[in-house]
């Protein structure tokens, strides 16, 4: 009778990668999460595909001195995020690995993009053309998926582009294609440490101007179409959890799949609600879930997927 179940093949883990060896660091503001050094994110991962969990997004994490204005790094076939994923390839071949498009891991700055002539707002089609050349830098290096997670316009159409002359049809585009300016970004930030700004404008990261307005629906719409019409695989919605009713609207709109983000500032959330006994963590976290599932993601990201994969198979994998 139940019209909707949560499995392990619904999840997608993000995870964090640092340089070092036998590196494990908790994350302040996201109890339970750590970044993790090459040499142990890959047994992680490897029980992660035990536990039935499809793919795996990697966020790389870099200390200050490597990070610049432009983000050079991220066109660095040498860099973090691709030694990584050719460890990730070498032992768990069948497992999905999705890359991240967006210079903020990699700028001094800490925007998704090259900033302008003022540094006052990011530079769109001069940071289109640097995240081009760093889809082709990922994809050969292993990665499945290019997710574009910098809502820029027209990123998805030059990737695609991009991809097809390097000879890289197979790689697929996920789109974060309704991500909007959230306040629930805090505790992602403060992971990859691109939580403050610098420039004339030094302060907390505000990317209003190219992220989408929390109180729009319909524009979330549009952007959709634009990048399914420009060529992506799979479009996100992201915040996911304050926006289910975005996530059914783009389920109802489109023919592709449709995932969504259970972001850092919501699974810090029901962290704290569960550590001051407002209820049960492992009861919350499955309930919120099954409300993405409810409203229609074919999958979600989150940071509790190995938890929840867990208690999935300790109930027997029949699901929420």
């Amino acid at each position: 009778m139940r019209e909707s179940t949560l499995s392990s093949a619904d999840l997608i883990w993000p995870v964090f990668v640092v340089e070092g060896d036998r590196l494990r660091e908790p994350v302040s503001t996201l109890p339970g999460v750590e970044r993790l050094s090459i040499d142990l994110l890959v047994p992680a991962a490897r029980e992660a595909a035990l536990l039935g969990i499809p793919a795996i997004a990697v966020f790389p994490v870099l200390a200050p001195h490597k990070k610049d204005a432009r983000g050079s790094g991220a066109l660095d076939p040498s860099g973090l995020a691709c030694r990584a994923v050719r460890a990730l390839k070498d032992a768990v071949p069948d497992l999905v690995l999705i890359g991240d498009i967006a210079l903020d891991p990699y700028t001094s700055h800490g925007h998704d993009g090259v900033l302008d002539a003022d540094e006052r707002d990011v530079d769109n089609d001069e940071t289109v053309a640097i995240l081009a050349s760093m889809a082709v830098v990922h994809a050969r290096a292993g990665f499945d998926v290019v997710a574009t997670s910098d809502m820029m316009d027209g990123r998805v159409a030059a990737i695609r582009r991009a991809l097809d002359e390097a000879g890289l049809t197979a790689t697929a585009i996920l789109a974060y294609a309704a991500k909007y300016a959230s306040a629930f970004y805090g505790p992602f930030r403060d992971a990859v440490g691109s939580s403050r700004a610098g420039g004339p404008v030094a302060g907390p990261i505000d990317k209003r101007t190219y992220q989408m307005d929390p109180a729009n629906r319909r524009e979330a719409l549009r952007e959709v179409a634009l990048d399914v019409a420009e060529g992506a695989d799979m479009v996100m919605v992201k915040p996911g959890m304050l926006y289910l009713d975005v996530v059914r609207e783009v389920r109802e709109a489109v023919d592709v799949p449709v995932l969504a983000y259970q972001v850092s500032g919501e699974y810090a959330m029901l962290r704290a609600a569960a550590e001051a006994s407002a209820f049960a963590w492992e009861d919350a976290l499955l309930e919120s879930l099954a409300g993405f599932k409810r409203a229609g993601a074919d999958a979600v990201l989150t940071y509790a997927a190995v938890e929840v994969a867990r208690r999935l198979q300790q109930d027997g994998g029949h699901g929420r």
